[in-house]
C-alpha cells in the first residue's frame, strides 16, 4: 500500500480508505469487522465513517455503523485514521442536525461514545448548512481542535465557493482550518474537475473521494431496467438518491463502451476505474467499499496499478461529457 500526505498536513493516509456506510443495514456486522480486518491487513489506514450511517437507514438506525466500529476498534486504533462526519438529522428535535455549535458539539460527543474513542483524526462537515453562519461553525470546530477532541477538521459536498469562503474566514479569525474536502468522483461523475479540484490545489488540501465507482455501475453488474435488488440503488431511503445520480441509459451506454477498452488492457474495469480516480494527482485517496470481503480483490488491486498513458487518455476521452452536469439529461 502506498501513502500520501493529507493536503498541507504531516498526516500520511492510505491511498485507498475504507467506506463503511452500509455497515449495519446492507452489510452485517460479522461481515463488516471481516471486511475491515481485510483492509487494514492490506496496509489500508484510512477508515471513513459519519453519524448518520448506515446509508438506507432511519433515525432508528443512525449510529449503528459507529458502533460497529467501535467494537471492531479497540486494540486497533493506533493503526487507524479515524474519520467521521456530523451534519446529517440524528435525532427528532429541530437542532438535532445541521453545523450549528451546539448540534456539531453534541454529534461529536455520541460519536466519540458510540466510536469508543476519545478523539477523531479528521472530523467532517457532511454537506454544507447555509442556514448556519460559517464564522459559528468554524468557531465550535475550532474549539473542538482545542479540546484535543479532533486532530483535523474537514467538508464533504461543498461547492467550491462556498468551501474558499470559508478557508477565507478560519485565515481571518485565525481559527482551524480546514485540511481536505471529500467530494464524489468517478470516470462518470468529473464535474469537480473544474473548480474545486484547482481549488484543492492552490490551497493544498487533502481530497479524499468516494463512489469511485458510480455506486457501482461501474462493476459493470447492472443491466438497464429495473434497479438490481440488495443493492444501494433499492437500499431505503437513499434507493432515489443513487438512481437519479447514476441510473440513466447514457451511463449504461458508457459503461458498455469502457468493458472491451479495460479488457483490451487486461484490466478489469473496476480496477481501471479506481486507478483512474488515483491518478489524478489532486486526489490523496479513494474511498472503496464493499459488501462481501471477497470484493475487495480487484479494487484493493487499483493501489499499485499505474495506467499506461494511452489507456488514461482513452478513458479521459471516452468520459469527457461528464466534466459537465447535465450529460445524463
Amino acid at each position: 500500500m502506498q501513502y500520501n500526505r493529507l493536503g498541507r498536513t504531516g498526516l500520511q493516509i492510505s491511498r485507498l480508505g475504507i467506506g463503511t456506510m452500509t455497515f449495519g443495514l446492507q452489510t452485517e456486522e460479522a461481515v463488516s469487522r471481516s471486511i475491515l480486518d481485510k483492509v487494514l491487513d492490506a496496509g489500508i489506514n484510512f477508515v471513513d465513517t459519519a453519524d448518520v450511517y448506515p446509508i438506507g437507514g432511519s433515525l432508528e438506525t443512525v449510529g449503528r455503523t459507529e458502533e460497529i466500529i467501535g467494537r471492531w476498534l479497540p486494540g486497533k486504533r493506533d493503526q487507524v485514521v479515524l474519520a467521521t462526519k456530523a451534519v446529517g438529522k440524528v435525532g427528532p428535535q429541530a437542532w438535532d442536525q445541521g453545523a450549528s455549535r451546539k448540534h456539531l458539539i453534541d454529534a461529536l460527543h455520541a460519536s466519540l461514545r458510540r466510536l469508543n474513542t476519545d478523539y477523531v483524526d479528521l472530523y467532517q462537515l457532511h454537506w454544507d448548512d447555509p442556514d448556519t453562519p460559517l464564522d459559528e461553525t468554524l468557531e465550535a470546530l475550532d474549539s473542538l481542535v482545542r479540546d484535543g477532541k479532533v486532530r483535523y477538521i474537514g467538508v464533504s459536498n461543498f461547492l467550491a465557493y462556498r468551501l474558499a469562503l470559508a478557508l477565507g474566514r478560519s485565515e481571518v479569525r485565525n481559527l482551524a482550518r480546514f485540511i481536505s474536502v471529500q467530494p464524489r468522483y468517478s470516470l462518470l461523475f468529473r464535474e469537480i474537475e473544474r473548480e474545486l479540484l484547482p481549488l484543492a490545489a492552490e490551497q493544498d488540501l487533502g481530497v479524499v473521494v468516494y463512489n469511485p465507482l458510480a455506486g457501482g455501475l461501474l462493476s459493470g453488474k447492472h443491466k438497464p431496467g429495473a434497479p438490481t435488488e440488495g443493492t444501494r440503488f433499492t437500499l431505503g431511503s437513499v434507493a432515489w438518491r443513487y438512481q437519479e445520480r447514476y441510473w440513466h441509459q447514457r451511463y449504461f451506454e458508457t459503461v458498455e463502451a469502457l468493458k472491451p477498452l479495460a479488457a483490451e488492457h487486461g484490466v478489469d474495469l473496476v480496477t481501471a476505474s479506481i486507478a483512474w480516480v488515483l491518478a489524478n494527482p489532486t486526489v490523496s485517496s479513494a474511498l472503496i467499499g464493499a459488501s462481501r470481503p471477497e470484493q475487495l480483490d480487484q479494487t484493493l488491486a487499483a493501489a499499485d496499478l499505474a495506467l499506461d498513458p494511452a489507456f488514461k487518455q482513452q478513458l479521459d476521452e471516452l468520459t469527457h461529457e461528464y466534466r459537465f452536469g447535465d450529460a445524463q439529461r
